[in-house]
């Protein structure tokens, strides 16, 4: 396998995905703080401005969202030119911070079209749903480019591929099935926050009656695809762990698990506690989580057999150890 050798590329590329972890979390305060239009259908000028002055709360929001995404650019780009500089020509490794780039390009296309055809703040148009759920998927879509490629560069690149067919395709539906629930979670946050209700009664009979938006008739299908989603990776975690039973493999399907069985009971907790502001934001950073652990999974069932044996002789790991070691003597003395 490839592998490269700089340690500061390494944190690097992982950096620059807890970052965007940070960037995707405060988007969706803006959004749930009804801040968008903070900065009015100008882009990427601040109402008209470079600098906002006098700034009412929302444009605050909405200007520091813009700040922190663009310096999302600058760290990708950062992160793309350092690749190419350390990796060999053809390298999947160039294919994954390529795709990062592109998505990125992409992501800031879709959140400019939100500012300039203002589908923003009290907008319950179904132009707004589908941007908001395409915006997600291209997110979803984002950090997933950077977090492969912080995996290669992590621990190296496989030269080659196993044929296991029927690990890939569970892999791809488990991974369709994550954005499709993304997608309908993204409307349903969306109808929570442009039709907030004071009682889960009154949320229930506003769902349900027959003058209700479609933003409201969507946002009850989202438990449902969430159980059937949730309870497809879960078998799909256990199923991989008894093909490829690596303690990579083991770690992650353990984690992917759990963060499922979270991210329902955080589901119950949103629908009893009427989906506060906080809660959408922890509810939403589970979610990416689970994305991110589903996708590191999805990576055995494409890399080598040889490949997991690999990672535990890796030298992140040594060093661990080591630094464990030396630990564990000083406490000794």
């Amino acid at each position: 396998m490839q592998n490269t050798n700089s340690t500061s590329l390494k944190r690097f590329g992982w950096l620059v995905l807890i970052y965007n972890l940070f960037v995707i979390v405060f988007g969706a305060y803006v959004r749930a703080t009804g801040s968008g239009a903070g900065c009015g259908s100008h882009w990427p000028l601040c109402n008209g401005v470079v600098i906002p002055q006098n700034p009412a709360i929302e444009t605050i929001v909405e200007f520091t969202h813009r700040i922190t995404s663009g310096f999302t650019v600058l760290l990708i780009a950062i992160l793309i030119i350092w690749v190419w500089r350390r990796s060999q020509k053809g390298s999947p490794v160039r294919v994954s911070v390529a795709l990062a780039g592109f998505f990125i390009i992409t992501e800031s296309l879709i959140g400019a079209g939100l500012v300039l055809f203002e589908l923003v703040a009290h907008n319950d148009s179904m132009a707004r749903a589908f941007s908001m759920m395409a915006h997600l998927v291209n997110t979803f879509l984002l950090i997933a480019s950077i977090g492969i490629t912080s995996f290669w560069l992590s621990f190296g690149v496989p030269q080659t591929a196993p044929k296991d067919n029927q690990a890939r395709l569970l892999s791809l539906l488990g991974a369709g099935g994550m954005l499709f629930l993304g997608a309908s979670g993204a409307v349903t946050a969306l109808g929570d926050t442009l039709f907030p209700v004071g009682s889960l009664a009154e949320g229930l009979q506003q769902d349900f009656a027959t003058t209700a938006h479609i933003l409201l008739r969507l946002r009850v299908f989202h438990p449902v695809i969430a159980i059937l989603v949730g309870g497809f990776l879960i078998g799909f975690s256990i199923w991989l762990r008894r093909r490829y039973p690596w303690n990579p493999v083991k770690q992650l399907g353990n984690w992917l698990i759990f963060l499922i069985g979270l991210q329902w009971g955080l589901g119950l907790l949103n629908l009893a506690l009427l989906a506060p502001v906080w809660l959408q934001l922890v509810h939403l950073l589970v979610t990416t989580l689970i994305w991110l652990s589903l996708v590191g999974l999805c990576v055995f069932a494409w890399v080598p057999l040889e490949f997991p044996s690999g990672i535990s002789h890796n030298p992140i790991h040594d060093t661990i150890n080591q630094s464990s070691a030396r630990e564990s003597s000083q406490m000794e003395i």
